[in-house]
């Protein structure tokens, strides 16, 4: 349902020096004006969201699909900031209004679970470059009462080539980067990139090892497997993020729900894929035992691991988790993709498989005077994280910390050796 209508170019200047919206038109569509609506339901706006996914360069992430899930599963508030010049779609950016601490944020549906951000744009407006600072005032206005503050998460500032229109925005750059592998014109010139030669005397080890005890098989599971194995990946997460000292992400009903969700969605896009479950599977002396589960995305030649997870009660030598990469990323090479993501995290086994590394923002939009000093504390807590895991010695003390806070809370014997 529309809530809201805001004409940027139709506004007066007087309501700009009020903190409003500035008078605005889009060049070259000089013609036009850009017009900002609030939504508070998705429905209304599904034709014209399914178009602008189209863009291969668009985030899985702001799919119809992907958010609907998140939306059903969540229930909070939507606040669907869509942009239009004439009666062209311009943008759309799939908001949720999450309330903390007093405060009301509007953030991308899902965010918590994003890997990457990037809205949903027109080759119009993508033309035109950035927002300019009257279009972000008339998005913040027309937000207004609805929100004190908007953040928008995880927004490379360049993506594969192109700009963000959003890079405009007041913004801080995020604690964490992403970590990506090239697909180049052959497996063997893409392992060229994270040494071949290691790569491959690695992968051979791992095979004999596993080999030696019955073998094992690469898992992509059946729709009707899908969710059985996605429980065993929260089951799997669980307990290291317990022997980590960490709090776990995923337990909370309203997630699995959604992610769930994810593994049956209901649109008739079969080219990307929401949500996939893959693992390594023992035969032999462990026949069945799963070692390592990874759940990936794709959208057009991009692929995301969304998450994974390891056992190492049996094989820990074998390094599952490595082995189950080198299997996907060796299948989705030979099926036509041209990127594979290790999503956000500084992790060691993501910097051995990737040679790109992207920087990310959080884009702040403060809405009222709360959200102002909000935006604030949070641009100042960002930049605290960023330079404590900028450095490494001090991160990895309260790693350890954290790791030995989760030793001393678990009882004896449950422990899987981390």
């Amino acid at each position: 349902m529309q809530t809201q209508m805001r004409d940027i170019a139709g506004m007066p200047p007087a309501e700009a020096a009020d903190g409003g919206i500035a008078s605005s038109r889009m060049e070259p569509a000089r013609a036009d004006h850009l017009r900002v609506d609030i939504f508070d339901s998705m429905a209304p706006l599904e034709a014209e969201w399914r178009m602008l996914e189209q863009d291969n360069l668009a985030s899985l992430h702001q799919s119809y699909d992907w958010c609907t899930a998140w939306v059903e599963s969540y229930q909070h508030p939507l606040a669907i900031v869509r942009g239009s010049i004439g009666d062209r779609p311009a943008f759309i950016l799939p908001l949720e209004i999450i309330r903390s601490r007093g405060i009301r944020r509007a953030e991308f549906i899902g965010g918590r679970h994003s890997n990457i951000n990037t809205g949903l744009f027109s080759s119009e407006l993508l033309a035109n470059g950035k927002l300019t600072s009257a279009q972000a005032s008339g998005i913040a206005t027309a937000l207004r009462g609805r929100a004190d503050l908007a953040i928008l998460r995880n927004i490379p500032f360049e993506w594969r080539g192109r700009p963000s229109p959003l890079a405009s925005l007041p913004a801080v750059e995020n604690q964490n980067h992403a970590f990506q592998m090239p697909f180049l014109g052959s497996f063997e010139a893409s392992l060229k990139q994270v040494n071949a030669k290691r790569r491959r005397k690695k992968f051979k080890h791992q095979s004999r090892i596993l080999d030696a005890k019955g073998g094992y098989e690469y898992v992509i599971a059946d729709p009707d497997k899908q969710d059985a194995l996605l429980d065993l990946f929260f089951r799997q997460k669980a307990i290291r993020f317990r022997d980590a000292g960490l709090p776990d992400v995923f337990d909370d009903a309203p997630t699995k729900r959604a992610l769930h969700a994810l593994l049956h969605p209901r649109g008739n896009n079969t080219s990307d894929v929401t949500l996939q479950m893959h693992a390594l599977r023992l035969k032999g002396e462990h026949e069945g035992h799963i070692p390592a589960i990874a759940a990936l995305s794709r959208k057009g030649d991009h692929v995301i691991c969304q998450f994974a997870s390891i056992d190492e009660t049996l094989v820990a030598e074998a390094s599952p988790g490595e082995l189950l990469f080198w299997l996907m990323i060796e299948r989705l090479h030979r099926e036509g993709a041209a990127l594979f993501d290790f999503g956000i995290g500084d992790q060691i086994y993501k910097r051995s498989w990737c040679p790109m590394e992207t920087v990310q923002h959080d884009l702040l939009l403060p809405i009222s005077g709360l959200g102002l000093l909000a935006a604030t504390a949070q641009r100042s807590m960002t930049r605290t994280k960023t330079a404590i895991k900028s450095n490494r010695k001090l991160y990895a003390f309260i790693q350890r910390m954290r790791t030995r806070r989760g030793a001393d809370a678990t009882p004896a014997g449950e422990t899987d050796g981390d």
